[in-house]
């Protein structure tokens, strides 16, 4: 079986769950090998939750020579594994971050290269979302070594252990790679719920909401949700941008999505339209988000969901 490279995401050595869902969709294809970079402390750490999910190796590449750079890096990173272990795939999280290593990376190594899919199958053929959203399709690379990035939830992540041999690799990093560095950095302020792109359930509000938030944060504080809103709510200046589900916004793929207020213009569908369930409520019967839900409510969001707010507290005992 063939090596399959998964680039580890990860903040300071903590791995985040679209990791663990890589290397389960990984060995649909052939043996996971994880692609750790960072500082080898941090990859220490790092080491037994990935050998937990599956990976039967793990690169470690210390950063410390390409820290504090945009992605150019990175993908000479990987550009050098792929010649190097002459992968089947290469899978990447489908972040602003991975879909931009993903494009150079298929450049460096003429191959193919796949964005944004939510399913892999035996084979590699994918199951890609397009045209903002409106259809998914089967699509498979033709060329070269096939480079895909995969949507946050597009999988279940599946405990498999793995041998988790550790093999230290020293890439050569080229100077033309250095030119655009980061000169200064503010860590985003936590709320204590989940990243919007990686939450397994999102609530969100639009113009609906009237600007008062707090039913929405409310039920998303009962399911352990992430809050997202619509276009109209971030215009009105409700949210900020950080918050914005759509075309023009974040893309989120979670299990579960309830949209509240908002009323289903295509720009906000074509960020939450490959949720696995969608909810949502609504006064306007009419509203265009109905078309494409699972379950809708037509009611007032501010009577409806401190009700059902009540009802899953009530549940959680």
């Amino acid at each position: 079986m063939s090596e399959i490279l998964v680039l580890v995401d990860h903040l300071d050595g903590n791995v985040r769950k679209t990791t663990n869902e890589l290397l389960t969709l990984a060995r649909r294809l052939g043996e996971p090998s994880a692609v750790f970079i960072g500082p080898e402390a941090q990859a220490a750490e790092a080491t037994e939750g990935l050998k937990k999910f599956g990976a039967e190796k793990i690169y470690v590449v210390d950063d410390a020579e390409i820290k504090g750079y945009l992605v150019a890096p990175k993908a000479e990173v990987l550009a050098q594994l792929v010649e190097k272990a002459s992968p089947g795939s290469v899978l990447i999280p489908s972040s602003a971050e991975g879909k931009e290593i993903a494009g150079r990376l298929a450049i460096k190594t003429d191959s193919g290269v796949i964005t944004d899919a939510v399913d892999i199958t035996d084979g590699g053929v994918t199951t890609q979302s397009v045209f903002a959203g409106s259809f998914t399709v089967p699509a498979k690379v033709s060329k070269g070594t096939p480079i895909i990035t995969v949507k946050p939830n597009s999988a279940a992540p599946e405990e498999v252990a793995g041998a988790g041999a550790v093999e230290q690799f020293a890439p050569s990093i080229s100077e033309a790679a250095k030119t655009a560095q980061i000169v200064a950095s503010q860590p985003r302020q936590s709320t204590g719920r989940p990243e919007l792109t990686e939450a397994a359930i999102v609530v969100s509000g639009g113009r609906g909401t009237g600007g008062n938030f707090e039913p929405v944060e409310g039920l998303a504080d009962a399911l352990g949700a992430a809050v997202g809103a619509s276009r109209a709510a971030v215009d009105s200046g409700w949210k900020p941008h950080t918050f914005q589900v759509g075309q023009t916004g974040k893309t989120v793929s979670p299990q579960l999505y309830v949209a509240n207020g908002i009323s289903g213009a295509i720009q906000h569908r074509a960020g939450m339209q490959t949720s696995k369930t969608i909810v949502a409520v609504n006064k306007d019967e009419e509203a265009p988000i109905f078309e494409l839900v699972d379950f809708g409510v037509v009611g007032d969001l501010h009577t409806v969901l401190p009700a059902l707010t009540e009802e899953v507290n009530k549940r959680k005992g």
